[in-house]
């Protein structure tokens, strides 16, 4: 795996509680099977012991799947079991700090929530951007201004950074993503809560290539 050009197609955002109290490596499993091609694991309220228990099971999921593990802002968890990078906000780490950190081998991906945010961004070292969120999301609550596609295009026409597209995004939307400019998705509850994450990341595996295809 070339770590610094990954496929970012399809990109789970773990959140244990959306899982209904199945195993949260259980779901990861399941949605590497179904083409998950990035996991994010995102633990806001763990405590550090505990954040590197979950991020250590499943870091033997993605190492024998040969899937990139990034870790959400915890630097510290994230060279503790050997992740291939992390994912910082813009309130979190700064990138150059996470970078100094890691390593220059380390995937290192930012959140921007806004065009100035992209413009600051391009002097960064940093692998893709996430672009947050695209639709008004349960999971981004926290955020009142949602990109919308007609942003989505303009954040692709500002930058040839990859962007990973997230908030609010499902097998019923995901085309349209794709076809916006986003080279891939992150979803948390279009797998996490879904019946069956496997057949949930096949769906959208599916709308990322119809989305491919509409602008081939």
């Amino acid at each position: 795996m070339n770590r610094r050009s990954p496929d970012w197609s399809l990109y789970l955002v773990t959140d244990r509680p959306l899982c209904g109290g199945r195993p949260i490596e259980d779901v990861v499993a399941a949605a590497i099977r179904g083409g998950v091609t990035v996991v994010q694991v995102r633990e806001k309220e763990l405590s550090t012991r505990d954040f590197l228990d979950v991020a250590s099971r499943i870091r033997a999921i993605t190492r024998a799947a040969g899937v990139p593990l990034l870790i959400n802002d915890r630097v510290d968890i994230a060279l503790a079991v050997g992740a291939d990078g992390v994912h910082v906000g813009q309130s979190d780490m700064p990138p150059h700090d996470a970078r100094r950190l890691m390593g220059p081998d380390a995937l290192i991906g930012l959140s921007v929530e806004s065009r100035d945010d992209i413009a600051a961004a391009e002097s960064t070292d940093v692998d893709y951007l996430g672009v947050s969120p695209v639709f008004c999301t349960p999971t981004k609550a926290e955020l009142t201004r949602a990109w919308g596609l007609d942003g989505l295009r303009a954040a692709r026409a500002q930058t040839r950074r990859p962007l990973v597209a997230i908030g609010g995004i499902h097998a019923g939307n995901a085309a349209d993503v794709i076809a916006a400019g986003a080279d891939g998705i992150a979803v948390v509850s279009a797998i996490c809560a879904a019946f069956d994450p496997e057949v949930a990341a096949r769906a959208l595996r599916a709308q990322i290539l119809a989305g491919r295809e509409r602008v081939a």
